[in-house]
């Protein structure tokens, strides 16, 4: 894939909503695999086998090796084992071990093969939702969630598709997987059935049926009006269909259901801040805080709401007393910071901005303020905020940096950006970050050159920095530059053995293979990058090496997914012009 800032380096910010902050969150999938003490195996089921001299030492030497760390030998053992005697207990062993190898595509290899040795069992299918969420294939995590309701499980389903339209996933292949589902015989048999019928609810009002999820959800409340879920997907389709009045009798209905609720609370506060009902609102936010005393996170949260509607009043009302403690959170004076901007206190809202320590919120805060200064024509002043950060701050010069390079990038000062940053990599000529930045900007202005003096320095002096190796190499593959296919090979399969469960990684193998003239090599390595890490590039090369193959029908599946997965899709774009016969 080509060596952009964004795919090699990945910054997973995961907000917390304010109903999962008050009701709890959801763990890793694998997380209850996780033991409390020294031997991550010493919890696992004891082997309760007759064993063969071969079978005793392998499962010997996994044993041992799972003692010594080496999880990924250990999972190998454990694996060959279930193999041969078809015991689940085996790749459950084996499951636990891929769990602290640090390997994805290790870990789903064991818990298939649990899930195939048991497959009535919970767990296992548990854990491939997971993994397959991990992985951004939600149409993958909801057969699996399925399979648990046909075992009769609560799948949560309504939770899942709330999570994958905040997420933006497109929503029709799952409402008509859904669909599939609801119409099987037996369907309203199942014990969750509420569920599904919640879940294909909002999924049809995100998908324009409105009035078909309203009629689902009148039929529903005839049995099931003591359902707080069944209040709760009500308010949330009214709000999110701006009838705001509709959603606070919803939320409403679903308090006098399950009185002292947080998340009607919350909505109830939502909802009457929104109708302009202020006092509402506030009476609201302080029995929230009553019931949940101490709770900084919670505080800062209800004030983003009262600042998202500019009751700037009111969002102070709720920092102030945080600032004045004795461990006043970073957030706290974000917010502060961002209602002095928004009333066009530029001054007091900098002194906020700089009060933000590192964590979180640091960057963000230096960011708001340099752009805030820009906007108020003080250019000079945010450049000279910036410098003055990076002398207090030197964990994060790098950061604040790169952070001044994209500013001057964005006001069209180029040339500056280039001069900062020529300036910083010869004072301190080895900065691998700093390299590999201005590599990228060198590879996005087409100087090959540059970028690959770049990239050498960082490799010479880092020779397992498999970022560097995998950005040079794919660079070299994708340009087919004659003569130097091999040594991209070489690059490449370097970084994956220093980062063998990289999607990028995996991606960039496969694209080698196949610019070698070796499609049938390639085409493994590109699915699973792109079950590791969907992305339209991905599939752009895994659909040409299929349609290359033969596999036109393949291929053109991959593509119509692709497209409607993918808002913006350059390179897939650029490969239906090369093969037109590729268009679904």
């Amino acid at each position: 894939m080509p060596p952009t800032l964004t795919r090699y380096i990945r910054h997973g910010l995961a907000p917390l909503g304010l109903a999962a902050l008050l009701t709890g969150c959801q763990g890793m999938p694998t997380a209850h695999l996780m033991p409390a003490h020294d031997d991550p195996l010493e919890s696992a089921a004891p082997i309760e086998r007759g064993l063969d001299a071969e079978g005793l030492t392998t499962l010997l030497v996994a044993e041992l090796s799972g003692q010594r760390g080496d999880y990924r030998r250990a999972t190998r053992g454990y694996l060959t084992m279930a193999e041969r005697y078809q015991v689940a207990a085996l790749a459950e062993r084996a499951t636990l071990a891929a769990r602290f190898s640090n390997d994805p595509l290790l870990l789903e290899e064991a818990v298939e093969r649990w899930h195939q040795l048991s497959p009535d069992a919970e767990a296992p299918l548990r854990l491939l939702a997971g993994l397959a969420l991990q992985r951004g294939d939600w149409t993958g995590a909801l057969e699996k969630r399925l399979l648990l309701v046909e075992q009769g499980a609560h799948a949560e389903l309504t939770l899942f598709m709330e999570l994958a339209l905040d997420t933006g996933v497109p929503p029709h292949p799952l409402r008509e997987r859904m669909a599939e589902h609801l119409a099987l015989p037996g369907a309203r048999e199942h014990p969750y059935y509420y569920d599904a019928v919640l879940a294909m609810a909002r999924l049809e009002a995100a998908t324009g049926q409105v009035r078909l999820a309203e009629t689902r959800l009148d039929t529903l409340a005839q049995d099931h009006a003591e359902l707080p879920a069944l209040w709760m997907t009500r308010a949330r389709l009214a709000l999110h269909d701006s009838k705001t009045t509709q959603a606070r009798d919803a939320a409403r209905r679903g308090l006098d259901v399950s009185p002292g609720d947080t998340r009607f609370l919350l909505l109830l506060a939502q909802t009457e801040l929104q109708l302009g009902n202020i006092a509402a609102a506030e009476a609201y936010t302080e029995t929230l805080l009553e019931e949940h005393e101490g709770n900084q996170q919670l505080r800062t949260t209800l004030a983003s709401l009262f600042l998202e509607d500019r009751h700037f009043e009111a969002a102070r009302r709720l920092l102030l007393p945080m600032v004045s403690g004795d461990q006043p959170p970073p957030t706290a004076f974000y917010l502060l910071g961002a209602i002095a901007e928004q009333e066009g206190e530029i001054d007091n809202a900098l002194l906020y901005y700089r009060q933000v320590v590192p964590g979180e919120d640091f960057l963000r805060a230096r960011l708001r303020a340099a752009r805030m200064l820009i906007e108020d024509d003080r250019l000079l002043d945010a450049r000279a905020f910036l410098r003055i950060e990076r002398l207090r701050h030197d964990d994060h010069f790098n950061d604040l940096v790169m952070l001044e390079v994209e500013l001057l990038d964005e006001a069209g000062m180029t040339a500056e950006a280039d001069t900062l940053l020529n300036r910083e990599l010869a004072r301190t000529p080895n900065d691998e970050q700093l390299l590999y930045l201005r590599a990228m900007r060198a590879w996005a202005d087409g100087n090959i050159e540059a970028m690959e003096r770049d990239l050498g320095r960082i490799i010479k002096r880092n020779p397992y920095n498999a970022t560097a190796l995998n950005a040079l190499g794919y660079t070299l593959a994708d340009l087919n530059l004659e003569g130097r296919l091999e040594e991209a090979r070489e690059l490449i399969e370097r970084a994956h053995e220093i980062e063998p469960s990289s999607g990028a990684i995996m991606d960039s193998l496969g694209w080698v293979y196949y610019r070698l003239g070796d499609p049938e090599r390639a085409l493994p390595w590109l699915e699973r990058a792109y079950a590791a890490m969907p992305d339209q590039e991905i599939a752009a090369h895994l659909a040409e090496v299929l349609w290359v193959l033969d596999r036109q029908d393949d291929a053109r599946a991959l593509i119509e997914e692709a497209l409607r997965r993918f808002d913006e899709h350059p390179v897939i774009d650029d490969l239906l012009e090369y093969i037109p016969e590729l268009m679904p």
